[in-house]
């Protein structure tokens, strides 16, 4: 196990550059399987989670190649629909298996998801919209054994507009029989990304960014070249970053438009933040003021996934802040070790009160999920003295040589092996 350790009390300052979209490159990665023939993914940083995805193509008979950020995938001879246990319970985002599968081999067998220990995640919405597309459905001593002759189009309502769930039905329903209309759909940018994704191969898909998504069912798919979006998320952590260490960062590849609920929280609060042809610049030399509420909701609300690094910042902001939490509920375990910190938090349900301190102090703490641990460096970074973070594999999971970008902009980080 590797930890990461901080020394405080440095502000950032430079330019650093956004890789591909995790939460883009794993529905992506999935969809290839509806190809037959060979697809191109660029910028496609070697994440813990998308190597481990990788690894589930090459379980059904996917040829890859890996290098230099590029992966070359060859789906010509998929054949197997049983999935790997072991690989399956490592990611949460193996589930995007079960869609493209069903509609390439009308077969799927495999165990339930794993992931970060977030909160409840069910699955059930991507099996009933698997379902009124034809597909029979049994779960049997911890397996999901999916099979049907054909899928047909057809009309699926979500009763929560899940990105997993929208982005499952929409691979299936590429190669389905007539048209699926997704309604009460997701919203976020990756889900456009998943579309264009689609589309660049052959598929027939539009609406994707509103709530009614319409996939016209084609016979085949073919191989192509694509590079998906820059990590909305991990801008974000870089911004919150800047903000929280009265720094100045350049982030170069940004879209202001995938984050804009936090640039006007961070504005409010006293941030200058510049839009330019290439990047988002990003500025603060004093404290910060709170934000009143952050209410974490389906996008284009406050991202669930940049609640953990604001939580680092309002520790260290002047005032209070509430924070509700209505995605996730296991979100709020970082408020434990940021009070190591000296952090002053109030945890009640789904709601956390913040009342800002001065300073925060280096603590050793532990990285509960991939979004706490990237608060933690956050904390660390403007605390004063070391702080120790351990399971720094966590956070591998969703950031690319993150302790390294961090050392350009100034930050004293070590990773040490234990």
């Amino acid at each position: 196990m590797k930890k990461i350790v901080i020394c405080g009390g440095k502000s950032l300052s430079g330019q650093v550059q956004i890789h591909g979209a995790k939460n883009s490159l794993l529905p992506i990665l999935a969809a290839v399987i509806l190809s037959k023939g060979q697809c191109i993914i660029n910028n496609c940083p070697p994440l813990s989670d998308v190597m481990t995805m990788l690894e589930l193509l090459q379980c059904i008979g996917c040829k890859v190649e890996y290098g230099n950020q590029r992966v070359h995938i060859d789906t010509t001879n998929i054949s197997n629909f049983k999935m790997n246990d072991c690989l399956m319970n490592k990611l949460r985002s193996s589930i995007f298996i079960l869609g493209p599968l069903l509609a390439r081999l009308n077969n799927a067998e495999l165990g339930y998801p794993g992931g970060c220990d977030i909160g409840i995640r069910p699955i059930d919405l991507h099996l009933k919209g698997l379902r009124d597309l034809g597909v029979e459905v049994t779960e049997k001593e911890g397996h999901i054994i999916c099979s049907c002759k054909h899928l047909i189009g057809n009309e699926v309502y979500l009763d929560y507009p899940s990105v997993g769930a929208t982005e499952n039905i929409m691979m299936a329903a590429s190669l389905a029989q007539g048209a699926t209309v997704i309604v009460n759909a997701a919203k976020e940018p990756e889900i456009i990304d998943l579309q264009d994704f689609i589309n660049s191969m052959g598929g027939r898909i539009s609406g994707a960014g509103s709530s009614r998504i319409v996939i016209h069912g084609v016979k085949e798919l073919k191989g192509t070249t694509y590079t998906p979006m820059a990590d909305r998320i991990v801008t974000g952590t870089y911004m919150i970053a800047a903000a929280a260490t009265k720094g100045e960062i350049f982030i170069k590849n940004a879209n202001i438009d995938h984050v804009s609920c936090l640039a006007g929280k961070l504005r409010e609060s006293g941030c200058i933040i510049n839009v330019e042809k290439d990047g988002i610049l990003i500025k603060n030399k004093n404290r910060l003021s709170s934000s009143h509420i952050i209410e974490t909701m389906p996008y284009p609300g406050f991202p669930t996934d940049l609640q953990s690094p604001m939580m680092s910042l309002q520790a260290v902001s002047k005032g209070t802040c509430i924070m509700v939490e209505n995605v996730f509920e296991n979100r709020f375990r970082l408020a434990g070790e940021l009070k190591k910190m000296g952090a002053d938090i109030t945890i009640k349900d789904r709601m956390a009160v913040i009342k800002g301190v001065k300073q925060l102090h280096g603590a050793n703490v532990f990285t509960h999920d991939l979004r706490g641990g990237a608060a933690l460096i956050i904390a660390g970074l403007c605390a004063e003295g070391i702080t120790v973070i351990n399971d720094k594999g966590l956070i591998d999971r969703g950031y690319f040589e993150f302790e390294h970008q961090l050392k350009n902009l100034g930050g004293d980080v070590v990773v040490l092996e234990e």
